[in-house]
């Protein structure tokens, strides 16, 4: 089956169904600035556990259905009912994902990183390997980055508007970019390998595209799923390869 680029605001829309039932609705998702990649939903289980708050990994999720806007587990709902608890409102720890992932009994996603050299990952980008194993987390939340300030090259662009993420990989492609005040009417995407630099602190993205490539590049529809001829037209505009290369 072909990965499907899905919109993370829309995925808010669809239920979660474990293989016994319904346990909620996400409500936010928290990707590895590492590798730019979804590694859990936050998932508000409602009434059926008091409003607790639980983690979902995506690569748990079998099937997406459109139709009934649903999104299907490999969970049962005693097994969620008996993950580790999280915080509201508190970071996840690396102490946290470790007790998560020997609950689920899964290898650890960031021992598969460690073969890489820290000079090959993204500078700028990443909180180091080094500060991974000595426990420091590098995920963030989605719903905190949105509203994070985009610049260009030489001019401010807009801001961050969501996420795009490939429902396979889970890999986050995308993130679009509101640009009301600049380019009124244009939705524009932007791609993780085109982020020159993040401030974390002072909540904003520098893109190594310039202003002009920007305006001209081809149009997104935002109301449409994004195919596979578009991104070859926006990765040819900008000049960069595809990442399916």
């Amino acid at each position: 089956m072909l990965a499907t680029l899905r919109k993370v605001k829309e995925l808010e829309k669809y239920r979660l169904r474990a293989v016994d039932g319904d346990i909620g609705a996400i409500e936010d998702f928290y990707f590895d600035d590492d590798a730019w990649t979804a590694r859990y939903f936050v998932v508000n289980v409602g009434g059926w556990l008091g409003g607790r708050k639980v983690l979902i990994s995506p690569v748990t999720i079998t099937a997406v259905n459109e139709q009934d806007q649903v999104l299907e587990l490999a969970h049962t709902k005693e097994q969620i009912e008996k993950s580790p608890p999280i915080e509201a409102d508190k970071p996840i720890s690396r102490q946290y994902e470790e007790q998560f992932y020997r609950y689920y009994k899964w290898s650890f996603y960031w021992e598969l990183m460690k073969p890489l050299a820290l000079d090959k990952l993204p500078a700028d980008l990443a909180v180091s390997l080094e500060e991974s194993e000595r426990g420091a987390s590098c995920l963030r939340s989605a719903r905190e980055v949105a509203g994070y300030r985009i610049g260009a090259i030489d001019d401010e662009m807009g801001h961050v508007e969501d996420f795009i993420v490939e429902d396979q990989s889970w890999a986050v492609r995308y993130m679009e970019i509101d640009t009301r005040n600049w380019l009124p009417g244009k939705k524009v995407l932007i791609a993780p390998a085109w982020i020159a630099k993040v401030n974390w602190v002072q909540r904003s993205v520098q893109v190594s595209l310039p202003r002009a490539a920007i305006e001209s590049a081809p149009a997104y529809d935002a109301s449409k799923l994004i195919s596979r001829e578009y991104e070859v037209e926006l990765f040819k505009h900008y000049g960069h390869p595809g990442y399916w290369s």
